[in-house]
């Protein structure tokens, strides 16, 4: 590591829901991934476990009421990222898939932390490093391969939006 470099380290849950071929993702309005697609989730609240943080997550950010299916795996990211003192952010992404129990797709509630600009679906067709968050994409390859890979996903040529 050099250091030239200040790392902003995130983990976060994300949930993977699927239909038709389709997954839900927000359009994000904040952080390295503004102005584009992303999974619903985030960063865990004080004393809130994984599994809550990731119902309450989706809830916010689309309206949807869901219940996880399983314990995907968890993958990393590093990109370029200049934001305060930093040039990097390392985002460490926990996936579960779900499935919806009860509510519909509403605009999410605006407040302080609130990154979602509402939900809709995209097909793989859809996306793109110009438009998609790097979970969205590793999503999409989870759906095809059901592999999450191993190794740390670098974006050297990552471009905020």
């Amino acid at each position: 590591m050099t250091h030239d470099k200040n790392f902003y380290r995130t983990m976060g849950v994300y949930g993977i829901y699927q239909k038709n071929n389709r997954l839900l993702v927000i359009d994000k309005n904040g952080g390295p991934y503004i102005n584009r697609y992303d999974l619903p989730g985030g960063r865990l609240e004080d004393g809130e476990s994984l599994t809550n943080a990731m119902k309450r997550e989706f809830l916010e950010e689309t309206g949807l009421g869901i219940e996880i299916t399983k314990n995907i795996g968890t993958i990393d990211f590093m990109l370029p990222w200049d934001c305060k003192d930093y040039t990097h952010v390392h985002h460490i992404a926990i996936f579960y898939s779900v499935k919806k129990t009860g509510g519909e797709l509403t605009k999410p509630e605006q407040f302080e932390g609130q990154d979602s600009d509402g939900a809709h679906w995209v097909s793989e067709d859809e996306i793109s490093v110009g438009n998609a968050s790097p979970l969205v994409m590793k999503a999409f390859e989870w759906v095809k391969s059901k592999e999450l890979g191993l190794d740390r996903v670098n974006y050297k040529d990552w471009e905020i939006k």
